[in-house]
């Protein structure tokens, strides 16, 4: 018997890039004069028509007005879920994270995703190396702070967080980044429903020298894990593995600074009482 072959899935950003090249087909004009319209390198016009780049709402707008589209492609953007604007190692995160109604996150090397200001976000990106193209930086930028809309919901998530005292010391981008960034926590998680705890850095015994975690609820009470490395991540679903993260978590909390005395270092650190 023959194999019978999968068609191959197309991506979300690879029909908005076949749509993009009809458009630019039908208005006879090369990815090079559209290039050159758009005081864009070729190569990422070539890389939004691959679906490699994603095309970013205001490039979108651009496209529309310089190739007659009346207005079909930003359209199109803007209909796309969440999930699809995100880098593909962290969509299994974000798809939970959307419908979540508790996230607890550790983190140990930057400010959580949630919680960050633009600037100290892009400045996070600015970092990577091999360095991100400046569309790609922003396009993550862009999606990242589209996450944070879970914070304006009806009923958003209830979330806790604890972070490592040399996140908040270490300088990003410039002192006043972070004294933004460190504001923004302050204001993010002033509701009742959202709180934060700092581990300080000479703390020890220290549950979780093993790495970040996100463990998420979701609306039918299954509780996850989210686990990440570098560019590779790992969804845990398996009750028992699901049940040690939460014992760790617990024992976190406890040997991190408590509500209070976290926010008094927070104030501290940007120099109010």
């Amino acid at each position: 018997m023959p194999v019978v072959k999968k068609p191959k899935k197309v991506g979300s950003w690879q029909a908005v890039g076949a749509v993009l090249a009809h458009c630019r087909k039908q208005a006879r004009l090369t990815q090079e004069q559209l290039a050159e319209l758009a005081n864009l390198h070729v190569d990422t016009v070539a890389s939004i028509e691959q679906g490699r780049l994603a095309l970013q709402p205001d490039r979108a707008e651009q496209f529309d007005e310089l190739l007659g589209t009346g207005g079909v492609l930003a359209v199109l953007v803007a209909k796309l879920p969440v999930r699809e604007r995100i880098v593909q190692f962290a969509q299994g995160l974000v798809d939970h994270e959307q419908e979540a109604v508790c996230i607890l996150s550790y983190q140990g090397m930057v400010v959580p995703g949630l919680l960050q200001t633009r600037d100290y976000c892009r400045a996070v990106f600015d970092y990577r190396y091999p360095a991100l193209g400046s569309e790609t930086a922003e396009q993550w930028v862009n999606a990242r702070m589209e996450r944070q809309l879970i914070w304006k919901r009806d009923r958003p998530p209830v979330s806790h967080f604890i972070l490592e005292e040399s996140i908040l010391r270490r300088e990003v981008a410039s002192p006043e980044v972070m004294r933004e960034q460190i504001r923004q926590i302050l204001e993010y998680t002033e509701p009742v429903h959202m709180s934060f705890q700092i581990m300080p850095a000479d703390r020890t015994p220290h549950a979780c020298l093993d790495g970040p975690m996100v463990l998420l609820e979701t609306p039918e009470h299954e509780r996850l894990v989210y686990l990440e490395v570098q560019r590779a991540s790992f969804l845990v679903d398996d009750p028992d593995e699901v049940s040690d993260y939460h014992l760790q978590y617990g024992m976190l909390r406890s040997q991190a600074l408590s509500p209070d005395e976290s926010e008094r270092l927070l104030n501290g650190l940007l120099g109010e009482s």
